[in-house]
């Protein structure tokens, strides 16, 4: 993964850890269920996100190297429609 991606999904994944942690403080301080599960859709938001950005970055890297040529094009499309169907 290129480094650029790297640290953008190491920064974005530290967010999402301070999410989790204040949901955790929120369930522990007994927080209303509605405030909770919406502070919850957020961080799983986030972290599809991710997903997503780390995806692209690989068909771009894949791209860009040249690894995608003839029959490698019809496998990166079917690896990344996959990958992609599992982060929805």
């Amino acid at each position: 993964m290129v480094s650029e991606c790297s640290e953008d999904v190491r920064l974005r994944l530290k967010k999402i850890e301070g999410q989790i942690r204040g949901l955790q403080r929120m369930i522990e301080q007994g927080k209303d269920c509605s405030e909770v599960i919406h502070q919850l859709r957020a961080a799983s938001k986030a972290l599809d996100k991710v997903g997503f950005i780390i995806l692209t970055h690989r068909i771009r890297e894949c791209a860009e190297r040249g690894e995608v040529e003839g029959s490698g094009t019809d496998r990166l499309i079917e690896e990344s429609m996959k990958l992609f169907l599992s982060l929805s």
